[in-house]
């Protein structure tokens, strides 16, 4: 093939103009990027050769070589890895495959301090060469490929590259970045070491430089002909817990997470069993951006001895724990191992499980633990990620009851961070059920008119507005023996913590209250299902229930915001108090009519609902107004 030049792909264009002009924060990750691709090559060299050992051609022995050339002003960045054809040269760096490319442009145009964390997030790791190069040239061969088969890729980073045909002896891939000015300290060994320690210690690959000497003669390092690893070329995961330090950790988490922060907690454990595997998992101190999306990839890599399989395991951990990132390393699973086979294996089954009772064990040491700054950990958890505990609930029904102990509510005790147990603690004597009432936010919930006769009475109700919410409860009924009562559910039952002169006052109001409830079931009869005089107001004319079993006003409005349709109706109850001035007013004015829809209207307004006929609601109000004296 003739030298030819190419023009990248648009989005290409843009992401590095974003690279070469944004990316100053963090310069040296390139090198980290750059050596995790030359690792992924050899990790899919390792994969293909298993079923075709004649790949290895004569260097079995996998390897990364470092190495600059001061004079010249190169940093080469050499694998003996897969390789690339003259095809998948252009595919691979002159384009990006990636959906997310326009939210990593976004991401790193509205924030450029977070580079570090996306870039390579989005599979744009290579150009991030060119936050030191003006040029880098590239140059392959793909194992199992003729000589003559080599391809030189070089480019400016501007608008094209070129490419063309080469012959190269060894298999692999070298990237060869020409610096810019002022970028000469990456032109030092000892610079690079501290970069490959920092970022790469784990890569289970030796990553080799040449040996530096002093030459007095000379007044400076120099570079002998002997290679040496630069990095403990073994797995961190595979090595022994007392060998390894916090920070260690900690940098591998960054690396495997593109994330720039520490972790809030992790775990390294040795599973010895029914399934024989190492696990490192890690819980963010942050949401990604993409949390919602419930199909992204999981943040788990699969290795099989040691051997990389695939990024994102989706199968080894349930999809309400998608925001864990780590590494599980099994000792039992074939290396040829599929996506397909990864759902039906009884060995992942028991990994899945073991590393979910993992992770919420993590969580529940974070609650549980007596230092506040732990506990203060776990409430920053739950700011972020306590929804998808809720999505749990409902999917993991084996963890049901750990999950529920996890859970936190606002309450009209507290503003946050209540849980169950705390609630259970705070019950009145004589209290059987947990109260809670759903709403389209915290100050809808407050403000309620449903929890008057609680407030009235010192009861806590917890009050839950996360759109989640519905959905959990519908699978979450009681906790520690204590059912679930939503106050706006059904008839007010207060057990023996509402005295017998209360019911009976009650019982009374209704009776006599009788003949104005008929007419108001007449009026509204289209509207409500019911009318009776309530117990639960102390200050609101009136409120709307739903039968127990019946679909709550809250739900029905987030199905049809969500688009669906076929969503069922029913019709609420209506509940007026008795004692209000508005509703003793009813019987003696010439506008019952109006007043009873105006008090249906106040009723949908209060709990958060949507008139369907405001400006019907409009005229009544005004009517009314404009018949006072």
């Amino acid at each position: 093939m003739t030298k030819q030049t190419l023009s990248f792909q648009a989005e290409v264009k843009q992401i590095l103009h974003l690279v070469t002009h944004s990316l100053y924060s963090n310069k040296e990750i390139f090198l980290r990027e750059l050596i995790s691709n030359a690792s992924d090559a050899c990790d899919k060299l390792r994969f293909e050769a298993l079923n075709h050992p004649e790949m290895y051609e004569d260097s079995p022995d996998l390897e990364v070589r470092v190495s600059f050339d001061a004079e010249a002003k190169t940093l080469t960045i050499r694998d003996n890895g897969i390789g690339l054809s003259a095809e998948e040269a252009v595919a691979n760096l002159g384009t990006i495959a990636k959906s997310g490319t326009r939210e990593f442009m976004a991401k790193l145009d509205g924030d450029q301090k977070k580079d570090a964390q996306l870039i390579g997030q989005f599979g744009v790791g290579f150009y991030s060469g060119f936050i030191v190069a003006d040029r880098i040239t590239v140059e392959s061969r793909r194992a199992g490929a003729k000589p003559e088969d080599g391809v030189r890729w070089s480019s400016e980073g501007t608008g094209d590259f070129e490419i063309e045909s080469i012959v190269r002896g060894e298999r692999g891939t070298s990237v060869i970045l020409h610096l810019r000015d002022g970028e000469e300290e990456f032109l030092s060994g000892w610079k690079l070491r501290s970069i490959i320690g920092k970022y790469s210690d784990h890569v289970s690959l030796p990553i080799l430089m040449r040996k530096e000497e002093w030459d007095a003669e000379a007044a400076k390092q120099v570079q002998r002909d002997e290679w040496v690893p630069v990095n403990k070329a073994a797995a961190l995961w595979a090595r022994s817990k007392s060998d390894i330090t916090e920070e260690q950790y900690n940098e591998f988490y960054k690396q495997i997470s593109y994330d720039t922060e520490a972790p809030l907690a992790y775990t390294h454990n040795r599973v010895e069993g029914r399934s024989d595997y190492t696990q490192l998992l890690y819980i963010p101190a942050k949401a990604p951006f993409d949390l919602w999306n419930r199909d992204k990839r999981g943040g788990v890599k699969l290795y099989v001895k040691r051997v990389f399989i695939m990024d994102d395991a989706e199968a080894l951990m349930p999809v309400y724990l998608r925001f864990v990132k780590g590494v599980i390393d099994s000792a039992d699973l074939p290396l040829n191992v599929s996506r397909e086979l990864l759902q039906e294996s009884r060995d992942v089954r028991a990994i899945r499980e073991g590393s979910t009772k993992r992770v919420l064990s993590m969580l529940e040491a974070l609650a549980n633990s007596e230092e506040e700054s732990e506990r203060a950990k776990y409430a920053a958890f739950w700011n972020d990620f306590g929804s998808l505990l809720k999505e749990g609930v409902g999917e993991d029904h084996a963890n049901a009851e750990r999950l529920a102990k996890l859970l936190r509510f606002a309450s009209t005790h507290a503003d946050e961070g209540v849980s169950f147990a705390d609630y259970v603690s705070r019950m009145k004597e004589g209290q059987e059920s947990i109260y809670y009432i759903t709403a389209d936010s915290l100050a809808a919930a407050k403000g309620s008119p449903q929890l008057e006769i609680y407030r009235k009475k010192g009861i806590e109700v917890l009050l839950l507005s996360d759109r989640v919410d519905e959905w959990m409860l519908s699978h979450l009924h009681e906790f520690d023996g204590k059912s679930l009562q939503s106050v706006a559910k059904g008839s007010v039952d207060l057990g023996s913590l509402q005295d017998e002169e209360e019911k009976q006052q009650a019982e009374q109001a209704s009776a006599a209250f009788k003949p104005v409830l008929d007419r108001l079931k007449a009026a509204l009869k289209d509207r409500a299902k019911d009318v009776r005089v309530t117990t639960r107001l102390v200050e609101s004319p009136a409120c709307l229930v739903v039968e127990e079993g019946d679909m709550s006003g809250h739900l029905s409005r987030l199905l049809k915001q969500s688009g669906q349709s076929g969503v069922p109706s029913s019709m609420p109850i209506l509940e007026v108090n008795a004692e209000h001035a508005l509703v003793r007013r009813l019987d003696s004015g010439d506008h019952f009519d109006e007043l009873a829809h105006i008090l249906f209207d106040q009723a949908v307004l209060a709990e958060g609902g949507h008139l369907e006929d405001p400006a019907a609601y409009v005229r009544r109000v005004n009517g009314l107004l404009l018949s006072q004296p």
